[in-house]
Order: C-alpha cells, then sequence, then structure tokens
C-alpha cells in the first residue's frame, strides 16, 4: 500500500498562488506516475498535471501555462505550483499515483484525502 498526505490549500484571491504538495509512504518502490486531479462541486474529476519518474509532464488543457508540476524522487514528494488562479480552480484537489504496471499518465490506485483550494474575491 502507498499513502499520501496532501498539504498546502487554502483560500486565495484570483490571480494569486498557491503551492500544494504530496509526500507518499509506504511501498514507495512501487510508484510509478504521481498526479493531481480535482474535483469541482456538481463536476467531474480532472486530470490537473501528473509527472513520470523521469519528469514527463501532462497538463490539463485549463492549467497549461499556469500551473507547473515538481517531482522529488529521493522524497517521494510531488508540488503542485499554481499562478494566477481563476475562480474556476475551486475545487477539491487530490493527489494520485500509480504503480508501475501503470502508465505514468493514467489514472493510479491510490488516492489522497484532498485539499481544499478556493479562489474568490
Amino acid at each position: 500500500q502507498v499513502q499520501l498526505v496532501e498539504s498546502g490549500g487554502g483560500t486565495v484571491q484570483p490571480g494569486g498562488s498557491l503551492r500544494l504538495s504530496c509526500a507518499a509512504s509506504g511501498r514507495i518502490g512501487t510508484i510509478n506516475g504521481m498526479a493531481w486531479y480535482r474535483q469541482a462541486p456538481g463536476k467531474q474529476r480532472e486530470l490537473v498535471a501528473a509527472i513520470s519518474g523521469g519528469k514527463s509532464t501532462k497538463y490539463g488543457d485549463s492549467v497549461k501555462d499556469r500551473f507547473t508540476i515538481f517531482r522529488d524522487n529521493a522524497k517521494n514528494e510531488i508540488d503542485l505550483q499554481m499562478d494566477n488562479l481563476k475562480v474556476e480552480d475551486t475545487a477539491v484537489y487530490f493527489c494520485n499515483v500509480g504503480g508501475v504496471r501503470t502508465p505514468w499518465y493514467k489514472e493510479g490506485d491510490y488516492w489522497g484525502q484532498g485539499t481544499q483550494v478556493t479562489v474568490s474575491s
């Protein structure tokens, strides 16, 4: 099993920035891709950003050029730097990790508890 702990959510005004962090523990030797997903009220969960062990990245269309995902393989952590936040970025953000048999860009089996990000004036 892999455990994921997220931190860094909060409330920010439009145009502001936030940074989310996710730390993995447990059977970390089985980890392949790591990612952030989000789910807003009444909407489907969507990919925000994913990163491979080799630092390849994939972003959701709505966050390209505003969000950046980072990965520290030594610490088994990922960060999500969110800049120029918009009201429509308001959602619960979830850390997600996949095993070695799951392509890094696909949804993995392990989820964090989620952290709320609210963008409001």
